[in-house]
C-alpha cells in the first residue's frame, strides 16, 4: 500500500510544476506574438501610406525620364537631373487627385500673370510646352498654391524652382510649436494627459509665445479675402506649424490649407447620411442637407476659431496676470464664433484685431517684439 502511494505522492507536485509552466511559457508566447504583430501592423501602415511617387530614388528616375524626353521642364531640372546638386528627402504628400481652384474673388489677371512669370523657368520671354505641362501639374496641388500666392508673406517658405509636379522651397530651420518632437513608435505609448503635460514643458518664453500666436493670427488675416480668393485650415494642430529663431510662425505642412472654392465643390458632391460624414481633414465639418443626403459647402466654424482653440492653452500658460483675464475673454469669444467667415465678417474682424493688439501692446516693449 505504501509503495502504491509513494509515485502518486513524487508525480502531484511535478505535473502541477510543469501545468503552470506551460502556461505561463504559452502566455508570454502569446503576448509576444501580439507585440510583433501589432508592431508590423503599424510599420506596414506607415509605410505603405506611401505610394511610389514618395519613393526618393524612383521619384527621381521618373521626372528625370520625363525632362530628356523633353515632356517637362522649369528652373530645378537641371539641378536634380544633370548637376545632381538637388536631392529628394522628406516625403510630405503622394495624393495624384488634389486640384486645387481659385475662388470668385481671386484677382485672375493678377494670378495669371503671377504664375506665368513663374512657369518661364529660363526667363525668355516665352512658355514652352514642357513648361506649361510643369506648371499645369504643379496648380493642382493645394499646398503649391498657397505658396504661390503668399510668396511675399513672412509665413511659407520660399519658392526656389520647380520641375515637373516637384517644387523646391527654402530650407527655414525651425522648432516644432510645443518645442518637442519624439518618434511616432514612442508617441504611440504616451498617454494624452502626460504628452499634454508635456508639450507645455517645452515651450519658449511667454514673450515669445505671444509673438509666435500672433503669427497664426496674421497668418489667419493673410488668407481670408485674399488677393487670390480664400483659403481653409482643415488642420489646425501643433504639428502643422513651427517658428524661426526669430520667432516668427512658419508653415510647416500646408497640405491641408485648400482653396475654399475646391472645398465647396468637393462637398456638394459628397454623399451623407450625419454631419460626421462631412469631415475634411480634422477641422473643416459642415453639416448634412438629409432631404438631398448631401453635404453643405459653408464650414460649420471659421479659420478664426480654430487657430483661437489652438493657441488658448498655448498663450494662458503662464499668461502675465494683468492680461490673463482679459486674453481669455478674447479667447473664448473667437472659439465661440460660428458659421463661415463671410457671415460674420465685422464680429470676425474685431475680435482679430483685439486679440492681436492685446498681445502686441504687452510684448512691444519687450526684446521679443
Amino acid at each position: 500500500m505504501a509503495r502504491a502511494l509513494f509515485p502518486w505522492g513524487c508525480l502531484r507536485k511535478p505535473v502541477y510544476i510543469q501545468a503552470r509552466f506551460s502556461y505561463l511559457h504559452m502566455k508570454y508566447l502569446f503576448f509576444s506574438w501580439l507585440a510583433v504583430f501589432v508592431g508590423s501592423w503599424i510599420v506596414y501602415v506607415e509605410y505603405s501610406s506611401y505610394t511610389e511617387l514618395c519613393r526618393g530614388h524612383d521619384c527621381k528616375n521618373s521626372i528625370c525620364d520625363k525632362y530628356r524626353k523633353g515632356v517637362i521642364d522649369g528652373s530645378a531640372c537641371s539641378s536634380l537631373c544633370e548637376k545632381g546638386t538637388l536631392y529628394l528627402g522628406k516625403c510630405f504628400s503622394a495624393k495624384p487627385n488634389s486640384q486645387a481652384k481659385v475662388g470668385d474673388q481671386a484677382n485672375l489677371s493678377d494670378l495669371a500673370t503671377l504664375v506665368l512669370s513663374i512657369a518661364d523657368a529660363n526667363k525668355d520671354g516665352h512658355i514652352s510646352l514642357p513648361e506649361a505641362r510643369s506648371m499645369w501639374a504643379l496648380l493642382q496641388l493645394n499646398e503649391f498654391l498657397l505658396a504661390l500666392v503668399l510668396q511675399d508673406r513672412e509665413h511659407t517658405p520660399k519658392l526656389l524652382g520647380f520641375c515637373g509636379d516637384l517644387y523646391v522651397v527654402e530650407k527655414v530651420p525651425h522648432s516644432p510649436l510645443y518645442g518637442i518632437s519624439l518618434p511616432w513608435v514612442i508617441e504611440l505609448w504616451i498617454p494624452t494627459g502626460l504628452r499634454r503635460s508635456m508639450d507645455q514643458w517645452f515651450t519658449p518664453s511667454w514673450p515669445r509665445k505671444a509673438k509666435i500666436s500672433i503669427g497664426l493670427l496674421e497668418l489667419v488675416e493673410d488668407i481670408f479675402h485674399g488677393t487670390f480668393g480664400s483659403f481653409l485650415m482643415c488642420d489646425v494642430s501643433a504639428t502643422s506649424f513651427g517658428y524661426n529663431d526669430r520667432h516668427d510662425l512658419k508653415v510647416m505642412d500646408a497640405r491641408y490649407i485648400v482653396p475654399e472654392a475646391t472645398f465647396q465643390a468637393g462637398m456638394r458632391e459628397r454623399h451623407c447620411d450625419v454631419d460626421e460624414d462631412c469631415l475634411y481633414g480634422t477641422d473643416c465639418q459642415t453639416s448634412c442637407d438629409l432631404t438631398k443626403h448631401r453635404c453643405t459647402p459653408e464650414v460649420t466654424r471659421p479659420n478664426l476659431a480654430k487657430a483661437c482653440g489652438a493657441l488658448k492653452d498655448y498663450i494662458l500658460r503662464g499668461a502675465p496676470s494683468d492680461v490673463r483675464e482679459e486674453l481669455e475673454k478674447q479667447l473664448y469669444a473667437c472659439i465661440a464664433l460660428k458659421g463661415s467667415a463671410e457671415q460674420m465678417e465685422i464680429e470676425h474682424s474685431l475680435i482679430l484685431n483685439n486679440l492681436k493688439t492685446l498681445l502686441w501692446k504687452k510684448i512691444s516693449h519687450t526684446k521679443d517684439s
